[in-house]
């Protein structure tokens, strides 16, 4: 029996390899438990002793304050309010599913959208970073979201900046609103501001108008706190004021704009557009500037509140908007180009007076219609105005008389004027996606269209139809220089910049762009003397016994302007005097007016575009004399008063005094 338990010593030569074996694999584990024992103690401890320690510090982004937007007189128009959002922190969110469900029908929103915006989130950016549920939370479910952090761990209820645009609808468009970053602009977004900004998933950026091309002087940087939390994501008392390590940083505020814009101009302008009188309220644009370039109003009608757009807009609104056919959300006054019709007259008039075509003192006849090649051109009126000059030729708004400098002249000797002018190019005011427009010549046409200009052309363009196309803003300017007689001003909208001290970091002064009369790089001048004589055309439009604004002349204040009528499609000579506003509105012409005041020395400009008004005289010029008298009740009310007094002394006198006097 011993004999068969004793091993013998070929058996324990046999296990000898195994037992080496044994032993290699001990000291290998050995070596390798030591050597990760020192990595993760020695080499990365502190780095994830930090992490770990996150698991006990909840981080939230400071968004900063976009800096105010205020008008010249430092009121503010565009403004921060207090609010709230909810969000869930994933690394606490240990019932996803049910936390999102129960937040859902607190807030009206799906729970599973809830779920997978978390998710999304954590793959994208790790579990620590909040994912924001909804923005501008009311009050009611603030309360109601704090009494179900209880059961579910990572929901937070946080204090936010809610965007708040004072005026409404009124200059949405020229304000613009904010909007979170989508997944597309991140990218794009940091590779133009690199090193400048990071941006990332729920940051707030300018959409549009101002917001969006002065976003980051008004974006200032976002701050970042942490607090220390329980192991269910609620924060706890400590004392501790780095929090392993995790510094704090201050939101800085965004720098404020101080704009030209007037607010009472600004509110007289929409009041205007949005008038109650036989056409109603106005679709199109307004702007009004002054003789120096700065912007005192800047409208667009129909309009949206970007109010709703601080928050996520709702689908439907948004659809809506999109989906008007007026178009709301564009800005009329800029990104939109249109024929400027009979405005575009007393551009014509100067090149033919610098052309030597005519004298101030020629006399044209302008019958009502014209017959040229094999086509009849009819004028606006049924009516002959006979031998007329220049300057009443403005004043009847003949067309007949422009055929006929049209045809005289040519396409390519307007040209150069119109753009000596501002017109058909962009003015590069401090806004984005503002359009060029155009002033067509026979060589732009066989470039972009392969086809040579014809002579009948020469006659539509010269009236501002055919290829002519302006915005409201470069009509404004147009129009300015002449009341100006030569000098170009560079419209403007900020005045300064400041910092939240009130520090002006950055200020802004009118800028003559060229002046008309002396030589330049379109190559043509225009004497002084022949702006007087177009000025004198505009005054007879407001002021003259044949003027087309008669009935918008401004008691105690002199106006020159021109009215403009610009068809929307062509008619046949049958239906061309049918009347305009009993065909369907899209087939209707759209009305201009642009006017400065005083006539002699202007101190302001107005371009009005209604679309589908019909005609300038009863859609623009209207619009223009409430805006011209919101400006002079406000700095110039003594001209008005004086004007007043002098219509009371004259109906005050009797017949009898008045002929005593003439007597």
């Amino acid at each position: 029996m011993n004999d068969f338990l004793q091993p013998s010593e070929d058996e324990a030569k046999e296990y000898l390899p195994r037992y080496r074996l044994l032993y290699a694999v001990i000291v290998l584990a050995t070596i390798i438990i030591s050597s990760r024992l020192w990595l993760l103690q020695i080499m990365q401890g502190s780095e994830l002793r930090q992490f770990s320690e996150r698991n006990r510090v909840k981080e939230t982004k400071l968004p900063a304050p976009r800096g105010l937007l205020l008008d010249r007189e430092n009121r503010v128009l565009v403004d921060n309010l207090p609010g709230f959002d909810a969000s869930i922190s994933p690394q606490y969110a240990k019932r996803l599913e049910e936390t999102s469900d129960a937040v859902g029908e607190v807030l009206g929103v799906p729970g599973r959208r809830i779920a997978d915006d978390v998710r999304k989130s954590q793959r994208r950016d790790g579990p620590f970073r909040p994912v924001k549920v909804k923005d501008n939370v009311p009050l009611e479910e603030v309360f109601r979201l704090k009494l179900l952090r209880w059961d579910h761990p990572g929901l937070s209820v946080n204090e936010s900046i809610q965007r708040f645009y004072s005026l409404a609808q009124n200059g949405a468009q020229l304000f613009g609103y904010v909007g979170e970053i989508s997944k597309e602009q991140i990218p794009k977004y940091n590779d133009f501001y690199q090193g400048k900004y990071v941006f990332e998933s729920g940051d707030i950026i300018g959409k549009s108008g101002l917001e969006e091309t002065w976003d980051t002087t008004v974006r200032g940087k976002d701050g970042t706190s942490y607090v220390e939390v329980d192991a269910r994501g609620r924060e706890a008392p400590t004392e501790n004021s780095n929090y392993f390590g995790f510094q704090p940083e201050p939101a800085l505020p965004g720098h404020n704009l101080v704009l030209t814009i007037d607010k009472d101009i600004q509110e007289a302008a929409f009041k205007a557009m949005n008038r109650q009188d036989s056409i109603g309220p106005r679709i199109g644009g307004v702007i009004a500037m002054k003789a120096n370039g700065e912007i005192l109003a800047w409208v667009n009608t129909p309009s949206f509140d970007p109010n709703s757009f601080s928050t996520r807009i709702p689908t439907q609104v948004w659809t809506q908007l999109v989906n008007d056919p007026f178009r709301p959300l564009r800005n009329k006054v800029i990104q939109d180009h249109f024929s400027p019709g009979s405005t575009f007259k007393p551009v014509v008039a100067l090149a033919a007076l610098q052309e030597k075509v005519i004298t101030p003192n020629t006399y044209v006849n302008a019958p009502s219609e014209l017959k040229f090649g094999r086509r009849v051109y009819h004028d606006a009126h049924r009516a002959s105005h006979g031998n007329i000059t220049v300057a009443q030729a403005i004043e009847a708004s003949s067309n007949i008389f422009f055929y006929k400098m049209g045809i005289q002249l040519g396409i390519d000797r307007i040209a150069p004027y119109a753009k000596l002018l501002g017109l058909g190019a962009k003015t590069n005011i401090s806004m984005a996606h503002e359009a060029p427009g155009l002033i067509p010549t026979s060589e732009w046409k066989l470039k972009k269209l392969g086809e040579e200009w014809q002579p009948g052309e020469n006659l539509s363009n010269a009236i501002g139809q055919g290829f002519v196309l302006v915005t409201a803003l470069q009509m404004a300017v147009a129009y300015n220089t002449i009341g100006l007689e030569g000098k170009v001003m560079k419209p403007f909208l900020i005045k300064k910049v400041l910092n939240q001290d009130s520090k002006v970091l950055q200020e802004f002064e009118p800028q003559v762009l060229r002046d008309a009369t002396q030589p330049n790089e379109f190559g043509v001048t225009i004497d002084p003397a022949f702006f007087k004589v177009v000025k004198e055309g505009m005054r007879r439009v407001v002021s003259g016994e044949r003027g087309t604004a008669v009935r918008s002349r401004l008691t105690g204040v002199e106006m020159a302007g021109k009215t403009g009528t610009t068809q929307v499609r062509s008619w046949s000579a049958d239906e061309i005097y049918k009347r305009c506003d009993s065909r369907p509105i899209f087939q209707r012409h759209h009305g201009w007016f642009v006017a400065f005041a005083p006539a002699d020395k202007p101190e302001i400009t107005v371009a009005v575009l209604a679309q589908h008004a019909c005609s300038g005289a009863y859609g623009g010029a209207p619009i223009v004399k409430d805006v011209m008298q919101a400006y002079f009740e406000k700095y110039h009310p003594e001209m008005l008063k004086k004007a007043e007094k002098e219509m009371k002394s004259l109906t005050l006198k009797t017949p009898a005094s008045v002929n005593e006097e003439a007597e």
